[in-house]
């Protein structure tokens, strides 16, 4: 797609305040494919004013004509899986086959999920002598990262829509272009002026004004905790609703009746998937002592179907790239043993940001690499003794967003899981489930995304006494 030297506001592409530009870069080629506006707050402001006069409209909206247009919406993206694909592959890197079913048809998923709750959702329920309402929160102020670029954005603008919300969306510097895509499907769906409304630019410019804005109700942000931190004590400031959705170091913890060869095997796919560039993605595998030196085995054989330019797509951009090779010489600095991939450029690929697909054995709990979120494709694997060794362990850091659990008794895992400080775990290769709350517990953040919980963040409770 072309990329629009504008913002999208009140209904329009209209010029950006100033006249900075970000260039989008193919992560893969390292060519600029597209330029767009670095808006800043005088850009944020003229989408909040037009959310906030779009506002009472929508929210007056009945609910099951806010579901037909989600619903029309969802057939939009359906109707251009092929342009939304091929634009993530362009600006993430994301390999076809990856970024049309996971970047492409999940959100699209998700956008119908919102249309059906839109139109079943109770929004008003008695209790006792009181009626008692869910109303939209206001405007969102939505802030999106770029790992998954379209379905970060529908993830919150979806359920803000639902809820009778309007939205001004702030998408990731790195992957603009779908933003704008998205941007051109509401239009073209109908969406009435100023519900939706996008402005591009950089995070501490455009993202800060968004956070700070007095005229946004809730902000709705995923990224980096550093950055969360930061957009919670500014909402905290100004008493305005939060939610954020943040990093992660995962455990996958296979305990000894467990399948051991699926559970290595699944457990390094779900990581080397998007190149390692998830949130939740279960970086720490822990193995019992006894079959530790198998797990090692499995996982090093296992690397060689992840090949760079292939299955596994570059990482984001040269400072990620960077950041993660820094990661891997650390783990080496510290004692850890490279098993597979290591630091340097993958043979043959000296251009693109590829990154090596890295499993580390011989890792202690404590060290960097088994603490701090790489956001790359590397693996830790880490030996533990005993259930309760396993359980420390898996809870051994500052996360909680995701993990798995292997048993070859599945009340077994659920009995681990149930222990475990995380939002969510799946349970012997359980699959990912649209309408289940996604979120996390500890640093990993506030709120949950998704189904009904998802959209509960969007609500805020009136009760009327008779």
């Amino acid at each position: 797609m072309e990329a629009h030297d504008g913002m999208y506001i009140d209904g329009a592409w209209r010029p950006a305040a100033g006249g900075d530009r970000i260039e989008v870069v193919d992560p893969a080629t390292e060519q600029v494919i597209g330029r767009v506006p670095a808006g800043g707050a005088e850009d944020v402001d003229a989408a909040v004013r037009a959310a906030r006069a779009a506002l009472p409209g929508w929210a007056a909206t009945p609910p099951a004509e806010r579901a037909a247009l989600l619903g029309a919406v969802r057939d939009a993206m359906a109707g251009r899986r092929e342009e939304i694909a091929a634009t993530v592959v362009a600006e993430l890197g994301a390999p076809p086959a990856f970024a049309a079913a996971v970047h492409t048809d999940m959100p699209t998923a998700v956008m119908g999920s919102f249309a059906e709750l839109a139109a079943s959702h109770p929004f008003e329920e008695r209790i006792g002598n009181s009626r008692v309402f869910q109303e939209p929160v206001g405007v969102v102020g939505a802030i999106t990262p770029w790992n998954y670029p379209l379905h970060q954005i529908v993830a919150k603008v979806a359920p803000a829509l639902a809820a009778g919300c309007t939205v001004v969306l702030k998408p990731a510097e790195d992957t603009p272009l779908v933003a704008q895509l998205f941007a051109e499907i509401l239009h073209e769906v109908g969406l009435p002026a100023g519900v939706f409304n996008l402005v591009t630019g950089l995070g501490p410019v455009a993202g800060q004004a968004l956070a700070e804005h007095p005229g946004v109700d809730l902000v709705s942000f995923t990224g980096s905790t550093a950055v969360g931190r930061q957009i919670g004590a500014t909402a905290g400031a100004a008493v305005k609703r939060v939610a954020l959705e943040l990093g992660g170091k995962s455990a996958n913890v296979i305990l000894p009746g467990a399948d051991l060869g699926r559970a290595v095997n699944v457990g390094l796919a779900n990581v080397f998937a998007n190149s390692g560039q998830t949130c939740s993605a279960w970086t720490r595998m822990l193995v019992d002592s006894a079959r530790y030196d198998e797990a090692v085995g499995i996982a090093t054989a296992a690397v060689a179907k992840y090949v760079p330019g292939e299955r596994l797509g570059p990482v984001v951009n040269a400072k990620q790239r960077d950041r993660v090779r820094g990661y891997i010489r650390r783990g080496v600095a510290e004692g850890a043993r490279i098993v597979a991939g290591g630091p340097d450029a993958p043979e043959g690929m000296e251009t693109g940001y590829y990154v090596r697909p890295t499993v580390f054995a011989d890792v202690e709990p404590g060290m960097a690499i088994a603490q701090e979120e790489i956001f790359g494709p590397v693996v830790v694997l880490i030996r533990y003794e005993d259930e309760e060794d396993a359980l420390r362990i898996a809870n051994g850091t500052v996360y909680g967003l995701a993990g798995a659990v292997w048993g070859g008794d599945e009340e077994e895992a659920v009995a681990f899981a149930r222990r475990m400080d995380t939002g969510q775990v799946d349970i012997n290769g359980g699959r990912f489930n649209l309408l289940a709350p996604f979120g996390g517990y500890k640093q990993s953040g506030v709120g949950r995304e998704l189904g009904a919980h998802g959209l509960g963040e969007y609500l805020q409770t009136k009760s009327l006494q008779f």
